[in-house]
């Protein structure tokens, strides 16, 4: 979905040409005859197995990430763009956009021999700069955000002649969008309960919910958005739009201030309910996709999903038909790590800690002991206080209510715990920032240990250990390899070096010297 943050007043919104607002019977007939298989291809409607075990519902995933451009976007624009007269064809298009939109555009201008202006932030990725590129757009850079973008792109409508292509305000791109739910119906005749739609501006939503209402009324259609980008329920809530001051980019197809006037209209009376999720559960969302299909959506395209579980969890149904749109995939490779590591938080699967415990030999494996067979997702410790030691651990859980009992068997057994795993710092930045200098790590060697990702692996090194080797600092993160890297600093006497070389021989774990790295004498020692 287009990251527009502000439509334009089409002059083909709710009327088109007409006196009166579009009804039902008009949209239909437009969807019905809507124009888009030249460029759009019939997406998948694939069942999600394991997802569907899981929550004890036919999950069914509408597949419009495998579409040409990897989103829906085309269809809505190319569908309005063959409206258009030779005239104006000759003369060109134009568009603001970010994203899928810029795309489709690009794409349907392409197949209809004309040409397109796309106008876009200057902060747009290169990737999508470049995806435009190659399908003949002519890209304009201009302004830091979607809006400086929209406002020159009407300065460029009006000089050069140009005809503007709306993301989402115009009835034939709602039509276009519409064709989704057409292909949904047909290719499940069945029982459908609800189908859950990413809102943006609104025009997937409004075309979506436009025809099912029209030919299966009884389906519910749910629209999702994001907590930080939810102009349309604010909207549908106040009773007239409602321009958002700030939008959050993470789920940048969702990322509107304002929704249209048509797919509000439309949206108000046809939508029969909302959901918000949050970062955490679209990251969720997208690994679960992934888990099914082997396929990585973006953001938008796993709100759906996210809304599905969040629904099924607050209504405690089972054996229900869902259908979640999976409406893009554009996402930038660089946004991955992000992904993995909010999914577990979003999934409930990982718990966070600050525990405490004596500063003292044999603590740290006393800890150790405890955790036991539990996979550990982090471990990060410095010493740096006499007294007591300050251990910051992630452990893999299996639902949220786990991290209480965990916190309470920490403190049965004399370790103060507080349980981190609510707290934002904590996630975005203090699991990175753990450790520094320590004057008490006197006589310290640090070494990177390569452990096997099984139990038992850490416990067999500290088992090993001479009782005169203190563990001063130690650093260890899961990055769902086959093995775990770990950084560990040991105070080990200075007349004890050559017993610690054969501790290290006998481990059999490969391992790297590297007290004298200079970034550790800058940044750790």
């Amino acid at each position: 979905m287009a990251g527009s943050a502000r439509p334009s007043k089409s002059p083909r919104a709710s009327t088109d040409s007409r006196s009166k607002p579009l009804g039902l019977p008009d949209y239909l007939q437009k969807i019905l005859t809507a124009q888009v298989y030249d460029v759009a291809r019939e997406t998948a409607l694939d069942v999600a197995p394991k997802l569907s075990k899981r929550l004890g519902n036919q999950i069914l995933l509408k597949r419009e990430d495998t579409q040409p451009v990897f989103s829906f976007k085309l269809r809505g624009a190319y569908n309005m763009m063959r409206q258009l007269s030779l005239a104006q064809l000759k003369r060109g298009v134009i568009c603001a956009s970010a994203g899928n939109h810029a795309q489709g555009v690009a794409l349907s201008a392409r197949h209809l021999g004309c040409t397109s202006v796309i106008v876009m932030p200057v902060t747009t990725p290169e990737l999508k700069v470049e995806a435009v590129k190659a399908l003949g757009g002519e890209v304009v850079l201009h302004g830091e955000s979607y809006s400086d973008a929209y406002q020159h792109a009407l300065d460029l409508e009006r000089r050069r002649g140009l005809t503007f292509v709306h993301p989402f305000d115009d009835p034939e791109v709602i039509a276009g969008q519409g064709t989704v739910a057409l292909e949904i119906l047909r290719q499940h005749p069945g029982p459908i309960d609800a189908v859950f739609v990413a809102i943006g501006g609104g025009g997937l939503v409004s075309g979506v919910a436009a025809y099912i209402k029209s030919v299966r009324p009884e389906i519910k259609v749910i629209g999702v958005q994001t907590t930080d980008s939810d102009a349309m329920v604010r909207s549908v809530d106040a009773g007239k739009r409602v321009t958002l001051n700030d939008v959050g980019l993470f789920s940048d197809g969702t990322a509107v201030k304002l929704v249209g006037e048509e797919t509000f209209r439309l949206t108000r009376t046809l939508v029969d309910e909302f959901i918000r999720v949050d970062t955490d559960a679209a990251c969720a969302a997208i690994k679960d996709i992934f888990d099914d299909t082997r396929s990585i959506v973006e953001p938008a395209g796993a709100l759906g999903v996210a809304a599905i579980k969040q629904y099924v969890e607050q209504h405690k149904v089972r054996d229900q038909t869902f259908v979640a749109i999976a409406c893009g995939a554009n996402m930038n490779f660089d946004r991955l790590r992000f992904v993995a590591e909010r999914a577990e938080i979003g999934e409930e699967r990982e718990a966070l800690f600050a525990i405490t415990i004596p500063e003292e030999r044999g603590s740290f494996r006393r800890l150790c002991e405890l955790i036991g067979d539990r996979s550990v997702t982090e471990f990060n410790y410095r010493i740096s206080d006499e007294k007591e030691a300050h251990v910051f651990v992630g452990l893999a859980i299996r639902g949220r209510n786990e991290s209480a009992k965990l916190a309470r068997s920490f403190t049965r057994h004399g370790f103060t715990a507080v349980d981190l795993s609510d707290d934002e710092l904590a996630h975005l930045h203090v699991r990175h920032m753990v450790g520094g200098r320590s004057e008490l790590a006197r006589d310290e060697r640090l070494y990177r240990f390569v452990f096997p990702e099984r139990p038992g692996a850490l416990m067999r090194f500290l088992s090993h250990m001479h009782p005169n080797w203190n563990i001063s600092l130690f650093h260890y993160r899961n990055q769902g390899a086959d093995y775990g890297r770990t950084l560990i600093g040991l105070q080990v006497p200075r007349g004890e070096r050559r017993a610690f070389t054969e501790f290290l021989k006998t481990l059999a774990y490969p391992c790297v010297d590297e007290t004298d790295n200079p970034v550790y004498r800058l940044f750790l020692r």
